[in-house]
């Protein structure tokens, strides 16, 4: 009787270490969640950084935006994990959570958290006329804009003055890129974003932009009005273009046209450009 009694102790004691490790089994915690830069603009993507704590090791922690699932990059320590959300365009809101799944195949998810990708106020000083091609058939010709900035800039409600009269007018989906250039293709009305004016290598020209509440934030000009009061003057052809060199900064001087590509690095002066 002695024996048994000392077996079914001990069986005892396997059965109840084996209850004792089924009550360490359980989610891991979520301590702490946070993301850098808590204002993001489109230029910055961001780190979500989540903290765990917990007796079962993580074998996954995956960030869950949009229809995207990033996994998440753990520390030395195994409680702290790391991923990244792109830079996106100004106006996204972005909601994201976590989920981390742990070696005892229990899952745990975060809250949601959100927050919207916003830029600075449009700095209208960067958007310059860069570059005019007037020679060629009218649906090759154009007028180039110039992003000095580090954001891209919305041309809906900029407009474009050719004599003193409107010739085009900016809408939703037109955009100047950061330190990039856009350019209005064809004159007289030849392509369906063109300008509504003609446009003579050969004449007195003024044009001028304007920004979204009217006020005037560069302009080229070739001659003088005529005796008549009135723009078309004639002057000398020029069949190359006429463009800032460098890009956005500086004087308009004649190259080979470079549409929507960065200008040539020297030109010739125009005397007739003011």
């Amino acid at each position: 009787m002695k024996k048994i009694f000392i077996i079914t102790a001990a069986a005892l004691l396997a059965l109840t270490g084996c209850v004792k490790d089924e009550v360490f089994k359980g989610p891991t915690k979520i301590e702490k969640v946070v993301y850098t830069p808590e204002a993001p603009t489109s230029n910055d993507q961001v780190t979500v950084t989540v903290t765990v704590s917990g007796l079962q090791a993580v074998t996954t922690a995956t960030l869950y935006y949009g229809n995207a699932a990033v996994p998440m990059t753990p520390d030395n320590s195994g409680y702290q994990f790391k991923g990244t959300i792109p830079a996106l365009p100004d106006g996204t809101e972005v909601s994201f959570n976590i989920k981390i799944v742990n070696e005892a195949e229990f899952e745990t998810v975060s809250d949601n958290y959100t927050y919207k990708v916003g830029d600075p106020a449009t700095d209208w000083t960067k958007l310059k006329i860069n570059e005019l091609y007037g020679a060629g058939a009218d649906e090759e010709k154009f007028i180039e804009l110039h992003n000095g900035s580090d954001f891209p800039i919305k041309l809906t409600g900029v407009t474009l003055n050719k004599d003193e009269a409107l010739c085009w007018t900016g809408i939703d989906g037109e955009v100047v890129p950061a330190h990039g250039v856009f350019a209005i293709v064809g004159a007289k009305g030849t392509t369906e974003r063109g300008f509504s004016s003609g446009f003579s290598s050969k004449k007195s020209v003024l044009v001028e932009l304007f920004d979204t509440k009217g006020n005037k934030i560069d302009q080229f000009q070739r001659g003088e009005k005529g005796s008549d009061g009135k723009w078309g003057a004639s002057l000398p052809n020029v069949t190359d273009s006429w463009q800032r060199i460098p890009d956005g900064t500086g004087a308009f001087k004649i190259a080979a046209p470079t549409q929507g590509a960065k200008n040539a690095t020297s030109g010739t002066d125009d005397p007739d450009v003011k």
